[in-house]
């Protein structure tokens, strides 16, 4: 009779995986990208620069995987636009780092409210191979909607932790690429970092699973763009797969 798939070489060692959520459980990152376009090209019109946000380029380089505030700072220094930090309670706008972030805030929320999130089936089947395994998960993310987005998807059950936005702001963790939010999964999930596997899409999180001294280090490739398995290797993936599923082999009896 066929059992359960197995998992892959790389992760028998590892008593634990940390998944990032957006565009690695939750298909969101396209939703995510489009917000960031809409709040970052009104603040390039309203100076008058030409180039528009790129939702692919633009995105991975700078905002990906990274808190609000620190992906807007970010991606307008690179603009040559230096405007004022403001208030955590700024209205969304144009004239601070924290209004731009607020109005991307707006958009991603306004999306959420008209646009299904899917999850990706490939990671879905390796979450329940490893609950199989006995395997605990958490997944991290930036994002504040982390939580909601699990729970709309029917997944947050298979983590027995999850540390989103809310709880990197109540704990005062520090962004990707620092390692805080992987690092403070892998204490709630009782294990060292050398012991959990950290699976990411993101340039940031990647780097961050490195300097976090995790066991294995997972860089999910999905663009197929310029800064995709090459990059991902340079910040510190030990492997790159192109879904989450390939972590898994097919096997009688698991």
């Amino acid at each position: 009779m066929t059992g359960a798939p197995s998992l892959a070489a790389c992760l028998h060692s590892l008593r634990a995986v940390i998944f990032d959520t957006d565009g690695v459980i939750t298909d969101s990152a396209p939703v995510h990208a489009a917000a960031w376009k809409g709040a970052f090209d009104a603040c390039l019109a309203a100076v008058g620069r030409q180039r528009p946000f790129d939702p692919v380029d633009d995105y991975l380089r700078y905002v990906d995987g990274r808190a609000r505030q620190d992906g807007a700072a970010a991606f307008l220094r690179s603009r040559g636009l230096d405007l004022p930090p403001g208030e955590p309670d700024d209205a969304p706008g144009t004239d601070t780092v924290s209004a731009v972030a607020a109005r991307k805030e707006e958009l991603f929320s306004e999306s959420l409210r008209t646009r299904p999130i899917a999850t990706w089936p490939g990671t879905v089947r390796l979450l329940h191979a490893l609950r199989h395994h006995g395997v605990p998960c958490a997944a991290v993310s930036a994002s504040r909607h982390a939580t909601e987005l699990l729970s709309a998807a029917e997944v947050y059950p298979l983590f027995r932790a999850v540390v989103d936005g809310n709880e990197a702001n109540r704990l005062q963790l520090p962004g990707k690429p620092d390692p805080a939010l992987f690092v403070e999964a892998a204490r709630r999930l009782g294990v060292p970092p050398r012991d959990a596997a950290v699976v990411e899409d993101a340039l940031a999180g990647v780097e961050a699973g490195c300097r976090g001294g995790f066991g294995l280090v997972v860089g999910v490739d999905r663009t197929a763009g310029p800064y995709s398995a090459t990059a991902l290797r340079r910040r510190g993936a030990d492997v790159v797969v192109t879904d989450p599923g390939e972590l898994l082999r097919s096997g009688e009896g698991g």
